[in-house]
């Protein structure tokens, strides 16, 4: 499966995967972009099977599907090992590589996400219908007022994904189950949780970063589920602090 990507920074710079959010494509990470470039990392954006410009193979999907998109990724790239930062459904197919494929991943962020969700009501009802509610869970009700065009943008982004691939992934996500996986992650690992955020609440951070070894999680105010987009100067401040570290 070849998914769509793009790379960004020096080509000689540390990779970092960014992988995306339910009904999101690989925009929704544009405002890390050039900090880590200027940091000297090499940006990957890449959309999720079913999203964005990736094909839209026939359901069912897994998250290991998913996960192993990721490694057909870092392989097409001819990447050995990299950074992955992962939100929502980005974060689970993160996990699901540093406890899979351990070798491949030299640190995880793993931003508003959750280990084990089930199933959320509408989520295999047509995007186009539910766009609204789905960005009303993405940011705040300040974020909507103040930034009305920010927030139109983000329901396009929704409404242009493909409907069979959202409900082929909205499955993956209420069959997963990955708890008893998180203590086999050996990457440095960042959870990073917003106080706002209804779909992943920070108790699912606190459940995912006791459980890794080494895991530190960070709480951001004012933040609801596309934290990166909202908080984004803190939540990018954060990722390059782990990355250095790493």
């Amino acid at each position: 499966m070849s998914v769509n990507y793009v790379a960004e920074g020096p080509e000689d710079g540390e990779v970092v995967v960014f992988s995306g959010s339910l009904g999101s494509d690989l925009r929704m990470w544009e405002l890390q972009v050039e900090p880590l470039a200027e940091n000297g990392f090499r940006v990957v954006r890449y959309d999720h099977r079913g999203h964005g410009e990736s094909p839209v193979p026939a359901a069912p999907y897994s998250i290991a599907d998913l996960g192993g998109d990721l490694i057909e990724l870092l392989d097409t790239l001819d990447v050995p090992r990299a950074h992955v930062v992962g939100l929502s459904l980005g974060g689970m197919t993160g996990m699901w590589a540093g406890a899979n494929v351990s070798e491949r991943i030299a640190s995880l962020v793993l931003c508003c996400t959750s280990a084990k969700l089930g199933p959320p009501e509408s989520w295999a009802d047509r995007t186009g219908s539910i766009a609204e509610a789905i960005v009303s869970r993405w940011v705040t009700p300040v974020y909507h007022r103040m930034y009305p065009e920010r927030v139109d943008y983000l329901r396009q982004m929704v409404t242009d994904t493909s409907d069979e691939g959202y409900a082929a992934c909205c499955g993956a996500i209420e069959r997963m189950d990955l708890t008893g996986d998180l203590p086999k992650i050996s990457a440095p690992t960042l959870v990073i949780s917003g106080t706002e955020d209804r779909a992943t609440p920070p108790d699912h951070g606190q459940r995912i970063a006791d459980a890794i070894p080494g895991a530190r999680l960070e709480i951001v105010e004012g933040a609801a589920h596309l934290g990166n987009v909202e908080q984004s100067a803190r939540f990018t401040q954060l990722i390059l602090e782990h990355l250095k570290a790493a």
